[in-house]
């Protein structure tokens, strides 16, 4: 029988997916990710074409690589990996952390995130736009919420790896890393700009950026 901590993580999955995305109309909606038509999701394939393919996603359950800049990995099992979430309002991820793995202070636009501690300890936390800070050391078997849309991040302080599963009210929540936008942005944010908002002077800002750029 599932842990009771388990189960609590599987019903507020289902439960959340009555809070974002626009209620479906139709079975199956398939996501055609071909498609040259753009609406608030993706077009639907025909529903006589869905296979099993469409509903299946074998990619959560191997830990991903952690040889990163941050120490973490996140492997997302969203519409597009999973085109039959497509409508149906929910994804998951799951996230892999070295010992000393960060996963970067962010926020996701479309939808408020549940995570589930596989294994290891994480230190948590998200801020209100009140600026106040909550935050938490989670361990195997516990589950912290994260409000749509508001900044937050997840730590592995311990000397051994660490995983969580993560859930989403979306099938597409979009990710959004602070530093990453603000510094890696196409085009640049104007290094004044960058300058004047963080106190610190446009040699740091280029500094900052360079680090940050994408790997060619």
């Amino acid at each position: 029988m599932a842990k009771p901590s388990l189960l609590a993580f599987f019903s507020l999955l289902v439960a959340s997916t009555l809070a974002a995305d626009p209620d479906m109309l139709q079975d199956i909606c398939v996501a055609d990710l071909d498609s040259a038509v753009r609406v608030n999701g993706f077009a639907c394939r025909p529903a006589a074409e869905a296979t099993e393919a469409d509903f299946f996603f074998r990619g959560l359950a191997k830990p991903g690589a952690t040889n990163t800049t941050m120490g973490s990995l996140v492997t997302a099992a969203n519409v597009e990996k999973i085109p039959g979430l497509n409508t149906l309002g929910v994804s998951m991820s799951r996230v892999d952390y070295a010992p000393g793995g960060l996963n970067p202070p962010h926020t996701h636009p479309r939808a408020t995130e549940i995570v589930f501690v596989l294994d290891g300890t994480l230190d948590v936390g998200f801020i209100t736009t009140a600026n106040k800070l909550i935050t938490k050391t989670i361990a195997k078997g516990d589950v912290f919420v994260f409000p749509r849309g508001l900044v937050h991040f997840q730590k592995n302080n311990g000397d051994v790896p660490a995983a969580a599963l993560a859930a989403f009210n979306s099938q597409f929540p979009g990710t959004q890393s602070i530093a990453a936008t603000l510094f890696a942005a196409t085009p640049p944010v104007p290094d004044l700009v960058l300058s004047k908002a963080f106190q610190i002077g446009t040699r740091d800002v280029k500094k900052i950026k360079s680090r940050l750029a994408p790997k060619k």
